[in-house]
């Protein structure tokens, strides 16, 4: 079991997350289309290709450097409320890991704690609203539970996963009361929403690129 997280296998983490994101862009896409514009598949890939060219572009070997790089990348790409909203995540993700070479399960939680306190930030979504936060808030959930009951980074995320996706599927049943979604009142009940689904694949991104090492 990987018991830590050090700079290159979080590199390798974004870049699977970034992967995973960007090949299910047709998918982000067609859940889109039925309550909003039909683009977010599209702004979800363009985000993702601007964050790994700063990844690429960024000479230090410190994450939260990296970190606030591909942040502050993604929050200059156009795409409405999606960009300023993922560039937070990882800007928030930066601030928290300033001054750590590595993490355990207990150092990622703490990580991804400040990505959901940086967005809480921007948008007043709770869980059951139909966003990101559904997936979000539940994967770091479990990540914290996971950490506190001893276990590894890997097992840790892979449990972190598994609740983003949980949380994702469950917007299925839920109105939506943000965004575009939220005119069609009832009518968006039925099908699970965009962002959560986003924010699920990069979790399985981050996980599966652990159980890989």
């Amino acid at each position: 079991m990987a018991d830590s997280v050090e700079f290159d296998e979080f590199v390798a983490m974004l870049r699977a997350a970034a992967a995973k994101v960007a090949g299910e862009h047709e998918t982000l896409s067609r859940l889109d289309s039925v309550m909003g514009d039909g683009d977010h598949g599209t702004t979800m890939r363009r985000a993702m290709i601007v964050g790994l060219k700063a990844m690429d572009d960024c000479r230090a070997r410190d994450l939260a450097v990296l970190l606030n790089d591909v942040g502050w990348a993604i929050l200059g790409a156009d795409g409405g409320a999606t960009g300023p909203l993922l560039g937070t995540f990882f800007i928030g993700m930066s601030e928290a890991t300033a001054g750590r070479a590595a993490l355990d399960a207990s150092g990622l939680a703490d990580v991804f704690e400040g990505a959901v306190a940086a967005v809480r930030k921007q948008t007043k979504a709770q869980v059951g609203d139909k966003t990101m936060i559904d997936a979000l808030v539940p994967a770091v959930e479990a990540l914290r539970a996971a950490a506190r009951a001893g276990e590894g980074a890997r097992a840790a995320l892979a449990k972190a996963a598994e609740a983003a996706e949980r949380g994702a599927a469950a917007t299925k049943d839920f109105r939506a009361k943000f965004g575009r979604a939220r005119n069609l009142g009832d009518r968006s009940i039925g099908s699970p929403d965009p962002g959560a689904t986003s924010i699920s694949f990069l979790f399985r991104g981050f996980a599966d690129a652990m159980a890989a090492k």
